[in-house]
């Protein structure tokens, strides 16, 4: 869980370098930025606020006059907590943590968010542009190797908006889009040459589950085609002779009880229609929260067992780059 809110004073230090080796490792968003492409991307993407069609929802309010859909967030960016994180993937955090940023509202809202207080609660603080740019660059100040924008489906083009005035201030570590996997592949052809990382989700693969965890009977079909276009744009995912992730995609996958993440389907899909070469990061992590326990087949941990059961399915599709960080085991014993 991230901790609480500190904006405090957040001057806007300049950090820039221009050693050959530094500049072989640039970004790709610098590039864009030095065309005048970037700014063209940030008034497209802020057109589309006016009848918002960012995410599958497709709500087609005008974000820009304080209307508010789905993802009940207007034309300013929420945003609950900015901190370096260690808690990721071993590949995005380092030693100097990844700089992760996370957005209040979600447009999936899942039934047993384990960050429901921020997600469905709404707990956060409105940011405009000049605000997220100097959150970005003082992550970076603290030596972090990305920045991490975690749920960032609904706020792309807030996110666009302050990427120009980061970048002025001297940003160049790479860009972490974490997402949960409802994303339109029109909202993602935005972010091509932007992000550098992709980071989603593929949280099941049946409609019924869908429908049922987070209102969605499109998840499905909605995921497959973002992470399609996902890796198109970076491939698979590279590192730096530090070990660092550059560049490519990183898939998470949350084992659930009763099977209900689908997880053969899910790495089957990943393996034969994305890569074999895809890094995952099958998760051990699920609790109930949320609304989870008002439901009998999410009132409990995963087992041991059903754990393994799933890493067993990843490597059985032919899955072998798995994050492997050492952490304690939370599984409950049946």
């Amino acid at each position: 869980m991230p901790g609480p809110l500190r904006f405090g004073n957040l001057g806007l230090a300049v950090v820039i370098s221009s050693s050959t080796e530094e500049r072989a490792m640039d970004p790709a968003y610098l590039e864009l930025h030095a065309k005048g492409i970037l700014m063209e991307r940030v008034r497209g993407a802020l057109q589309i606020l006016r009848s918002c069609v960012i995410c599958p929802r497709m709500c087609k309010v005008n974000r820009l006059e304080g209307q508010l859909g789905y993802c009940r967030t207007g034309r300013l960016a929420k945003v609950s907590s900015f901190s370096p994180h260690f808690g990721e993937e071993s590949p995005l955090v380092g030693r100097g943590g990844s700089g992760t940023i996370f957005f209040t509202h979600c447009n999936l809202l899942c039934i047993f968010c384990q960050n429901y207080d921020i997600s469905h609660l709404g707990i956060g603080e409105e940011v405009d542009a000049g605000l997220l740019a100097r959150m970005m660059i003082r992550l970076q100040e603290q030596g972090c190797h990305n920045i991490n924008f975690v749920t960032p489906t609904h706020v792309v083009p807030q996110i666009l908006e302050a990427l120009p005035l980061a970048i002025e201030g001297g940003l160049r570590v790479p860009l972490v889009y974490n997402t949960g996997g409802y994303d339109r592949v029109e909202t993602l052809r935005l972010l091509e040459g932007v992000v550098d990382i992709y980071m989603p989700d593929i949280k099941f693969l049946d409609r019924r589950t869908a429908q049922r965890m987070c209102n969605a009977p499109d998840y499905p079909e909605t995921v497959k085609a973002a992470i399609r276009e996902m890796h198109r744009q970076v491939g698979d995912l590279r590192t730096d002779p530090e070990g660092i992730a550059a560049r490519g995609l990183l898939v998470r996958h949350l084992v659930m009880p009763e099977g209900l993440a689908q997880t053969r389907e899910a790495m089957e899909f990943l393996a034969d229609e994305i890569s074999k070469e895809t890094y995952v990061n099958v998760m051990d992590q699920y609790r109930p929260c949320g609304e989870a326990h008002s439901h009998r087949d999410l009132s409990r941990r995963i087992t041991r067992e059903e754990y393994a059961e799933a890493l067993e399915a990843a490597r059985r599709a032919g899955l072998h780059r798995l994050d492997s960080r050492e952490r304690p085991l939370i599984f409950r014993i049946w």
